[in-house]
């Protein structure tokens, strides 16, 4: 793929799985396959889930319908009912964000972000706040970064209307970026830092994002490679080894970054780097990370004077006292 803009042939339908294997191990592999078929990533996503597992899209849907459900949940919880976690760090900033910008009028949220991202912020860090709080969440693709998947598309599909089907095309897309990223790299942080969660996390939305808008493929591409640059670096530091701090707001983080990336892709503006060469640069990047930036709790905001003094037992090794 190159960084021009390429359309998705529409002259040939989606052809049954078995013309064609629909299996692909790269994004340049799934991109051809989206022209090939004139299909959406969704749509290829889709038929791999149903020819690798051997199974209907009735229970590819069933299951896609079940994360929607646990996400529901998950977003909305927290602004209902607000919590503080097991160690007190975080709990009840979800609902401070979604309320900050209601007037006394209730005329909705109206803040610096606008409406659909302080939603999408709110409900990303109302997931986390449900993580912390021992309750059930899907990884999207961890723990670490599931607020910002379910926050984008909730969010947007409450403003926009969409339909549950068109949510599962959103999960199926951001699918297929993910496994991309599982196979080609990593999306744990202790392996590659926060970059190869929640900055997967937000290539996954960002793709996600722009199909669910009407973007094609190509632009699907743009967006992630886009998420991907813009996070790439980020360390891995959670205070006192737990996934709370700064994980939360690095979630607000992640889902404005994949509004960002989307906007551009879909106003057609490229990144030079493709897709595959990003992901090879996040895994190099991640490689030569420092050990005390991978998840280990004793580098950055962990290896603060502060984070030291929050960490149960103190922080062993930080050199900080």
């Amino acid at each position: 793929m190159s960084g021009v803009r390429a359309e998705a042939r529409k002259d040939s339908g989606m052809t049954g799985e078995n013309d064609m294997s629909m299996d692909f191990t790269s994004g340049s592999e799934l991109y051809q396959l989206c022209r090939e078929h004139g299909a959406a990533i969704s749509e290829v996503m889709l038929k791999r889930e149903m020819e690798l597992g051997s199974v209907s899209e009735q229970s590819v849907r069933e299951r896609l319908a079940r994360s929607l459900q646990i996400m529901e949940a998950a977003v909305h919880e927290p602004l209902g009912q607000p919590r503080r976690s097991l160690s007190g760090l975080i709990g009840g900033e979800a609902w401070k964000v979604y309320n900050a910008g209601k007037t006394a009028e209730g005329r909705g949220i109206a803040s610096l972000c606008g409406e659909a991202l302080t939603r999408a912020i709110a409900y990303s860090m109302a997931v986390l706040e449900v993580n912390a709080a021992m309750g059930l969440i899907v990884a999207a693709p961890t723990a670490g970064s599931s607020g910002v998947l379910p926050g984008a598309v909730l969010s947007l599909s409450e403003i926009c209307g969409w339909s549950e089907t068109k949510q599962m095309d959103g999960l199926l897309n951001a699918g297929a970026i993910g496994y991309l990223l599982m196979r080609n790299a990593t999306v744990a942080g202790a392996e590659a830092g926060c970059q190869a969660e929640v900055g997967a996390a937000s290539a996954m939305t960002a793709s996600a994002i722009v199909e669910l808008m009407g973007g094609t493929p190509e632009m699907c591409f743009q967006a992630a490679s886009l998420a991907i640059s813009n996070l790439l670096g980020l360390v891995c530091d959670p205070i006192a080894g737990l996934v709370e701090v700064p994980c939360q707001s690095r979630n607000a983080i992640g889902v404005a970054n994949a509004f960002t990336c989307a906007q551009l892709a879909l106003s057609g503006i490229t990144h030079p780097v493709p897709f595959d060469e990003m992901v090879d640069a996040m895994q190099r990047v991640g490689r030569s990370l420092p050990w005390e930036l991978r998840e280990s709790a004793k580098g950055g905001n962990a290896g603060t004077p502060t984070g030291c003094r929050l960490s149960a037992g103190g922080c062993a090794g930080c050199g900080r006292s």
